[in-house]
């Protein structure tokens, strides 16, 4: 058994024992989507605390506002438009991925229910990276912070190429520091985990020359860079943990299937249909399987 972190410290209080985290990973995230959808029709929501990052935090808010197909009409509809990916932009040196246009337009045409996210006696935190220590921050916002706290977390660096500032500091996706923050949902007091991943089970992370790219473009940030230099062993690392848990901790990873097709950057539409009818088969299996541990 591999055991908890020691950076992780005492439970705080009050203790959240059930758990659901969500992965990011950009247009992947689509399966996610399915998955909580899924969760929604079924009312199926026995969790105490919900963590996300990058897509996986937007996910999770929309599941919250119980908003199904909401996320999917984002990722089937507005991330497809000219608006928000532009590699013609991107080479003349604006964002990649328009986040700003992003945000507004689907907060002034399908805004999220943000009365009914925070009616909730759930504890839902978005996972950001401090851009000036590098480290991974568990955002608790409220209504009116929301939106922009969510943005932060899906900041990914260069790709949009501004960091939002939260709390007076620079931000960015938190995927960089926590991709898959299970000993900070431990940490809180997590025994039993659901992790929804965008990777299929077998994936494990590898350096990319993307990644080398990435590491030259923010030289002057040498917090930052450290965090994106890591990042391939702490995810490889959260793996670890998942898969060998602490005595009295219990995950269950619900990852797309082999066949999942869709890529950081993808826009064909059938493939992305195909992996959220993916994530709603995955759910009902998820469903069972957690109510199978409870007995």
């Amino acid at each position: 058994m591999t055991s908890l972190p020691q950076n992780l410290g005492a439970p705080t209080a009050p203790s959240f024992e059930n758990a659901l985290i969500v992965e990011g990973g950009a247009m992947r995230g689509i399966f996610s989507t399915g998955v909580l959808d899924r969760f929604l029709e079924a009312r199926f929501n026995p969790f105490d605390l919900l963590l996300g990052v990058s897509s996986g935090a937007a996910n999770l808010a929309a599941y919250l506002a119980r908003m199904p197909k909401r996320n999917f009409k984002i990722y089937t509809d507005y991330s497809l438009r000219p608006e928000f990916i532009s590699l013609k932009r991107f080479v003349c040196g604006g964002h990649l991925m328009d986040l700003d246009w992003l945000w507004d337009k689907t907060i002034a045409e399908i805004r999220l229910d943000l009365q009914t996210i925070f009616a909730t006696d759930k504890l839902f935190l978005i996972g950001l990276t401090d851009v000036a220590t590098g480290e991974a921050i568990y955002k608790q916002t409220d209504g009116d912070r929301l939106e922009e706290v969510l943005k932060a977390s899906s900041a990914m660096p260069i790709v949009y190429r501004t960091f939002p500032s939260i709390d007076g500091r620079p931000t960015v996706d938190g995927g960089i520091s926590d991709p898959l923050p299970v000993a900070a949902a431990m940490q809180r007091g997590a025994r039993k985990i659901m992790v929804v991943r965008s990777r299929p089970k077998h994936y494990k992370k590898r350096e990319m020359l993307s990644n080398a790219v990435l590491l030259w473009k923010l030289k002057p940030y040498p917090a930052l860079r450290r965090a994106v230099a890591g990042r391939v062993r702490k995810y490889n690392e959260a793996l670890g943990l998942m898969r060998t848990p602490p005595p009295g901790v219990s995950i269950l990873e619900i990852c797309p299937p082999d066949d999942f097709r869709s890529a950081r950057f993808g826009r064909n539409m059938g493939i992305l249909v195909d992996g959220y009818e993916q994530g709603r088969s995955m759910a009902e299996l998820a469903m069972r399987s957690w109510a199978h541990a409870m007995d």
